[in-house]
Parts: C-alpha cells; sequence; structure tokens
C-alpha cells in the first residue's frame, strides 16, 4: 500500500467548494488528473450537503439557476430541459428561477460522474500540515502522507453546529438538526417537538415536521425576517465589493460582513408557507428566549419569560458556530507557520486567496477577500474563478519565458 503521495494540488474538503474547485481545475485549468485529490472523511463526496439539506426538508435552493458545482454557468438550465421530462415537481421556483433540491444532486451526481471525482476521492481527515520550501506535507488520519506544491483548504462550518447554553448534550430526546448522527433520531411517530430557531432550517424542518404529522413549536428569538437572499445580491459583483475591497482595515471588512448579512431570514415565499402554518395553527410560534430547560420522564419543558412549552422532543436548528472552522488542525497550522489572522481569527489572505504562498482558501476561510457571499455556492464559483485566472497567467508567463 502506498504511504507517500505527491501532488501539483490537494482540496481538502468535498462539499460544495471542494466539488467546484476541483472541477474548475481539471476542466478550465488543465490540471492533470494523476496530481490532484480531494480529502473528505465522508463515504461520498458532498455527504454533509446531502444529509443537512435531506434533514431540513428542503425542496428549492435559496441561491438562483445560475449557481452550481459545473463551470458552464448554463449548465444546469440546459441539464432542466431533460430532467423535466421524466420528474413531476418544478424544475425551477420563483423568483429568480431557483432549482429544486432534486435536480439541483442530481445535476452534482452527473458532474461527479463525468469527471470521475469520486476516484480522486480519499476519504480521510487531514490531522497534520507542515509548510516546506518545495511543497506542503499533510499527514492524513489514514496513515497516507502525502507532498502537494499547492494546497486548498476548502473546509465549511457544518462540522460545528452551534449549541444554546441551555440545551443540554448527549440528551436522547435533545438534537441538532445539523449533527452527524442527526437521521438517527429523526421522529418516526407522531410526536409533540419544539424546533428552536427563526431562520430558514428551523421553518423548513417545522414545515417538513409537520407534512410528516407531527405537532411542530417554533420558538425564535426574533420575528420573522424577510429576505430574499442572505445578503444582497451586489455583494456578488462590484457594486459592493469594491468599496469592502478598498477598506485595508479587516476588523472593518468583519464589520461589514457582519452587517450586510440577513442571519435568520427566511426568503418571501417560505415566510408564507409559515404565516398560513400559524394561521392554521398547525405550527405554533413563540417569539422568546428560552432560559430553562426542565426534564421530566417523558416530557421537555421548555421556559421562557412569556412561555412554557411542554414536547416529547426538542430539535436545534440555529445554525453553525461563528468561530473559524477547522479546529486544531488549522491551530496547529497557523501556529507553526506564522499565518496572518484578523481579530475575529480568520485568515488574511491575498487576492489570489493565498495565505500563504502554497496555500489558498476557500469558503468561511475566504470571506475577509471575498465578502458576505464567501460561504455561498456563488463563492465557491467565485474562489474557481480566481484560482483558475492564477493557474493560466502562470502558464502564460512561462509561455512567454519560453
Amino acid at each position: 500500500m502506498t504511504t507517500q503521495l505527491d501532488l501539483e494540488w490537494l482540496i481538502i474538503g468535498g462539499g460544495i467548494h471542494g466539488v467546484h474547485i476541483a472541477t474548475r481545475l481539471l476542466q478550465d485549468a488543465n490540471v492533470n488528473r494523476d496530481a490532484l485529490r480531494i480529502v473528505d472523511p465522508g463515504q461520498k463526496l458532498l455527504e454533509r450537503w446531502c444529509t443537512c439539506t435531506q434533514t431540513t426538508g428542503m425542496q428549492y435552493l435559496r441561491s438562483p439557476v445560475v449557481h452550481h458545482l459545473a463551470s458552464n454557468p448554463w449548465s444546469l438550465r440546459n441539464f432542466a430541459k431533460n430532467y423535466q421530462k421524466t420528474h413531476s415537481e418544478k424544475p425551477f421556483a420563483p423568483p429568480y428561477d431557483r432549482p429544486s433540491l432534486a435536480m439541483f444532486n442530481e445535476h452534482c451526481t452527473q458532474l461527479i460522474e463525468q469527471l470521475e471525482l469520486n476516484q480522486l476521492h480519499i476519504k480521510a481527515l487531514a490531522t497534520q500540515f507542515t509548510i516546506t520550501d518545495n511543497h506542503v506535507t499533510i499527514t492524513l488520519s489514514n496513515h497516507l502522507t502525502i507532498h502537494a506544491k499547492h494546497v486548498v483548504l476548502a473546509i465549511g462550518a457544518s462540522n460545528q453546529p452551534e449549541w444554546p447554553t441551555w440545551a443540554p448534550r448527549n440528551h436522547p430526546r435533545v438534537h441538532h438538526v445539523f449533527a452527524h448522527d442527526m437521521h438517527q433520531h429523526w421522529p418516526t411517530s407522531p410526536e409533540r417537538i419544539a424546533v428552536v430557531g427563526g431562520g430558514i432550517s428551523a421553518v423548513q424542518v417545522a414545515l417538513r415536521l409537520l407534512s410528516e404529522g407531527h405537532s411542530p413549536c417554533l420558538i425564535s428569538r426574533h420575528p420573522v425576517r424577510t429576505h430574499q437572499f442572505d445578503s444582497d445580491p451586489g455583494w456578488v459583483g462590484p457594486k459592493l465589493m469594491a468599496g469592502f475591497l478598498r477598506e485595508s482595515n479587516m476588523n472593518q471588512r468583519r464589520a461589514m460582513i457582519s452587517h450586510a448579512r440577513h442571519p435568520g431570514s427566511l426568503p418571501p415565499g417560505l415566510a408564507k408557507q409559515l404565516e398560513k402554518a400559524i394561521k392554521s395553527k398547525q405550527i405554533h410560534w413563540h417569539e422568546d428566549d428560552i432560559t430553562t430547560l426542565q426534564q421530566q420522564e417523558n416530557t421537555l419543558t421548555l421556559l421562557s419569560p412569556a412561555h412554557i412549552c411542554t414536547v416529547d422532543r426538542i430539535l436545534l436548528a440555529t445554525g453553525f458556530s461563528s468561530q473559524r472552522p477547522g479546529g486544531k488542525v488549522i491551530d496547529d497550522l497557523i501556529s507553526s507557520s506564522s499565518l496572518p489572522c484578523a481579530k475575529c481569527g480568520y485568515p488574511i489572505v491575498d487576492q489570489l486567496l493565498r495565505w500563504h504562498p502554497r496555500i489558498h482558501v476557500s469558503g468561511p476561510l475566504a470571506e475577509l477577500e471575498l465578502g458576505p457571499s464567501a460561504r455561498n455556492i456563488t463563492g465557491a464559483r467565485r474562489t474557481g474563478d480566481r484560482l483558475v485566472g492564477m493557474i493560466k497567467q502562470r502558464a502564460r508567463h512561462k509561455s512567454n519565458l519560453s
């Protein structure tokens, strides 16, 4: 068995960002297949994306049709022409032609199969990074050692669900909807269930529970917040990004990101579904801040200043922690290689998303350069644009020298 592998590019993370970046490197930058790998602990690429979206009961994406994982911006639109011939659900939902989750996932599956990305997937975790003059040495949990000239950290926040302080962990009837083992705890017979959270995931979970015969109670710290997207579309282009990039103070950039985002918000269509369910008393809505949880033998009672809610089960849809993703292995990399971070703990990178000459970032780790949309599908596409542009520029420079 090979215990060492020499590569040109190694992508850490097999989610939305990792798969799109691999696609762009292969199709647009002509990176040799044998010189590229994707490291992710899942049994298949996009595993966390699929499990999280399935748990919430998502039916249509929040993002428009041009935000997908293929290189060609119109790929999903073209894919839909054949898809709708054999599927009953509408391929797109208004406004902005938002694709159905089922079609989006089939499109991803086709892309992965066409490029044979599963053959490039190493099912492991990166446990250590060591930067040398010529390469980065990456040690994996399966004892494989990789020498890569370039590393892309495409690490998301899905491994760090946000837990309220009052919520006990490892309780048989208190679960976070984004926990890795959530599928094992999903209720299979009718129950009274408190869904804690007021954003898009919480509402989707409550509507799914309702459709499956449960009695959901939705508890949110804030009123319904309605926004079509989780940040203004202007943040994708120069309209808003120009001022962001002119700001050299990273603390100010962080403040701009925080101000631009719409956390805990719902697109108008979903808000209307929720309003209808609340009016018909199919979903009970409480706007309050939970302070205490009392446990009885067969029930759980949530206490807040204005309400008492007794249920059989609690599902937390409270999103993900805002701390820098990656955990100890990234902490150690920062320490050992003196990588620059802002006060918020996130990487300070250049225009090519380089944290180090051999290490690029994508997703949350790139948001101080890409702004509020860095975590989204469009953020993955913008990362792909910059990496492909860099590789092509280097190739032109090399050609001119020769």
